[in-house]
């Protein structure tokens, strides 16, 4: 695979094994989120197209497809690419690719078309190309992504009630796309996440940092489409890719004059993270290439908002002297703006009335008048006025002299660019060699916009810093972006997670709070994994490297599938991807078929998950399945308390939601039929269901609890994987650590029952 982002000058490639679910790809693809996606002629030829041809075009339904002949699949051609375009300082990837033959196919295609469809062809050495594995972070596939609301709303696509939403407090654009992509893709190195949480850390507790870095951080432009336009060079000279090469370089100079007051901020840092994008900007280049821009363009040429001001600051952006013609052209340009401006002054006298000279892009200069309309309508203007609109109480119109004077403002616009453009292409080929530093510069940038961004997230609420062990432990922890939604703080709950009790089901009625626990834990993990402080009291993870969840429950038209047809394939999708350092969440499974079926799998699926290592959560309506544990020692049954409330005036039971999740199964019955009689069913019908139910139940329910046999091997297991926790990751100081081991010997003999009860075993 390879990928180009136009708005940002750098390539990606990636090689990598999949299996037959092609799941890595359809993942990766989704990070990328692509307008356009191009396949070799051969994969799709119709009534015999690959399966990979046929997954990706269910899955970007509207993404532009585009097939180019196979020959521009070349290997070779490929190597030749990324050798003539890469900068020196990222030529290291040749080392990395040049064995890949199928990524550099697809690199060689991909430059290809996008040198046919740009009418350009990008600069020597000047892109920024790396391989990328997908070893180094974290797997979310898409509809974990679409379950868990990273990105996107389920409810409403417009509104920010997500992942993105509760950290997205990014200044800057190459920011807020770096911020997507973690969140698509966290990471698994433990050691970059801590330095990432060191920064964070460091910024909290710095406050004249954090505002500092804010203020310098908010005013760079987009510095990634900034090069990408900067390094294209057009295969013809039009007018308009003069004005665009003129803008982009007053918008370097722009950028390049915030390389000093961002090294000021960052001077006395502290932590290895930032010191290292302090030393990043030490580079002599950045000082190097913005003496250079100098030497041509004024020293206050700069970015300013306004087209009118922008179109100034093009005409006057290069030094006098430099070209004649040039100078002689910006002074006709002049007075031509002043004619016009003399000529309105006139026309303003002339007629008595309040006309003042406007500009706008798509007009060019107008006459503008501010008055009360109902005291003037537009056929009482005078006759010499035309192309009149009115908004409020606002008049526009112009003569015909000021269009004949506009079109000679845009003739001597023209000559000022295509000059002003001979000496900046000159400019720009001294400045290529010294790009790449501005590869370095948005890298930063963008990270540090994403570190503030968590920092800010962290200051709007109470969340901690992560610790990463081989347990998932989180003390009182909440929903991100239910606080965000609701107007108090969501209820708290624990959760504890290790490798000897790695599976938990949780129980409770509907509405009891669930699927939103089982989603606030993915959160927590995806925000620990990014570099984000997480909504807790205390927490620590294990890292993991698959993320899986099974939550909702529709009916898919678009892919024929029914309800219990899209949770066999997510399951399946699971089993066939899991490993022991996933994290999986399924919630409720099997309800689309009969009882009896529906248990059935959910009982084969857990015990099939129970003997892998990975962190499973389980939420459940069928309380048979809780009784596993009665075989298996690493199960957890937890579930969601309710309480029962006397509702005087309707003389019924009501129940009362506490969100809080306590050990053991639930001991609610039948509380489908109580949420049944709260609605409006009739009476008689659930009278008639609650019979009925008494007596399947009657018949069905075995007597399936544990001996006490099973009850001292649970107490012996849980004793021993405490222990093995404690020499692992324990960093308490030796007299806690004693009362810690007293306290579980204490639990240890209170589980275990006495040898009494044991039954007596007889030697055959």
């Amino acid at each position: 695979m390879a990928s180009i982002d136009l708005k940002s000058p750098q390539i990606i490639l990636s090689q990598f094994a999949d299996n037959t679910t092609y799941a890595k790809v359809i993942t990766k693809l989704k990070v990328l989120s692509p307008l356009e996606i191009i396949m070799s002629n051969t994969a799709c030829v119709v009534g015999n197209s690959t399966k990979l041809f046929t997954l990706v075009t269910e899955n970007f339904k509207n993404v532009n497809f585009t097939t180019v002949q196979r020959k521009y699949f070349n290997e070779t051609k490929g190597l030749e690419y990324i050798e003539q375009l890469c900068t020196a300082e990222f030529s290291s990837v040749l080392m990395e690719v040049q064995s890949r033959y199928y990524c550099l196919a697809a690199a060689a295609a991909l430059l290809k078309y996008v040198e046919f469809i740009q009418n350009s062809v990008y600069a020597p050495k000047s892109l920024k190309i790396y391989f990328q594995g997908s070893e180094q972070t974290a797997m979310v596939d898409s509809s974990s992504a679409q379950n868990l609301e990273l990105l996107v709303n389920s409810q409403d696509y417009r509104n920010n009630h997500t992942l993105f939403g509760v950290l997205n407090y990014t200044k800057t654009a190459g920011g807020s796309r770096r911020l997507r992509s973690n969140i698509l893709e966290p990471l698994v190195d433990v050691e970059t996440i801590n330095m990432r949480l060191d920064c964070v850390q460091e910024l909290l507790q710095d406050e004249e940092l954090f505002f500092g870095l804010q203020s310098v951080i908010s005013r760079f432009l987009d510095t990634e489409q900034l090069l990408s336009v900067l390094v294209q060079i057009p295969k013809q000279d039009t007018v308009n890719a003069a004005e665009s090469k003129i803008t982009n370089l007053i918008y370097l100079k722009h950028t390049l004059e915030l390389v000093d007051p961002l090294k000021v901020t960052l001077k006395n840092c502290s932590t290895p993270l930032l010191r290292a994008y302090y030393g990043s900007l030490e580079d002599k280049r950045f000082g190097l290439i913005l003496e250079k821009i100098k030497t041509v363009i004024n020293d206050d040429a700069r970015y300013m908002k306004g087209c009118l001001n922008m179109r100034t600051q093009k005409c006057y952006a290069v030094r006098s002297n430099i070209s004649e013609f040039l100078d002689i052209a910006r002074r006709t340009y002049t007075e031509i703006v002043d004619d016009i401006a003399g000529m309105i002054s006139q026309l303003a006298e002339k007629y008595g009335l309040p006309l003042r000279t406007s500009f706008s892009s798509a007009r060019g200069f107008f006459i503008q008048m501010t008055t009360d309309c109902a005291a003037i309508s537009s056929d009482q203007l005078p006759s010499e006025f035309i192309k009149i609109s009115k908004v409020k109480n606002s008049y526009s119109f112009t003569s015909a002299d000021l269009i004949k004077m506009n079109e000679r403002c845009q003739e001597s616009l023209r000559e000022i660019y295509h000059m002003t453009y001979m000496i900046v292409c000159k400019l720009l080929s001294e400045i290529y060699e010294h790009i790449h530093c501005l590869y370095k510069l948005s890298d930063t940038v963008s990270m540090l916009d994403m570190l503030l961004s968590f920092a800010h997230a962290c200051t709007l609420s109470d969340y901690v810093r992560p610790e990463f062990t081989d347990t998932l432990a989180i003390k009182q922890g909440w929903h991100p972006i239910l606080e965000k939604i609701s107007a108090e703080k969501p209820v708290a709950n624990n959760t504890y997670i290790t490798e000897g009790s790695n599976v938990v089901i949780i129980t409770g009625p509907n509405m009891s709070g669930k699927s939103t626990y089982l989603k606030q834990i993915a959160l927590c993990q995806i925000m620990a994994q990014i570099g984000s402080y997480v909504p807790a009291e205390y927490a620590s993870f294990r890292i993991a490297e698959q993320i899986f969840t099974r939550i909702s429950t529709d009916d898919d038209i678009e892919t024929n599938s029914s309800t219990f047809m899209k949770e066999m394939k997510e399951i399946a999708y699971i089993l066939h991807n899991a490993n022991d350092k996933s994290l999986i969440l399924i919630d409720e499974l099997g309800r689309g078929t009969n009882t009896e079926e529906g248990i059935g799998i959910s009982y084969a699926v857990c015990e099939h998950l129970l003997s892998k290592k990975a962190f499973t959560l389980f939420t459940t309506h069928f309380l048979e399945l809780c009784h596993i544990d009665a075989l298996y020692l690493n199960v957890e049954n937890m579930h969601f308390e309710v309480q029962h409330v006397k509702n005087t005036s309707r003389n019924k039971d009501a129940i009362l939601y506490t969100y809080k999740l306590s050990r053991g199964l639930t001991e609610e019955k039948n509380y489908g039929l109580k949420a049944a009689e709260a609605s409006s069913l009739p009476p008689s019908i659930v009278l008639d269901a609650r019979e009925i139910t008494t007596q399947i139940t009657s018949q069905i329910l075995q007597n399936q609890r544990s001996s006490p046999e099973m009850d001292r091997w649970r107490a012996v297991y849980h004793l021993a994987t405490r222990l093995v926790q404690a020499a692992r990751n324990s960093q308490l100081e030796p007299d806690k650590l004693r009362a810690y081991l007293s306290n579980l010997k204490k639990t240890y003999e209170k589980d275990c029952p006495r040898a009494a009860d044991l039954p007596e075993r007889t030697e055959e």
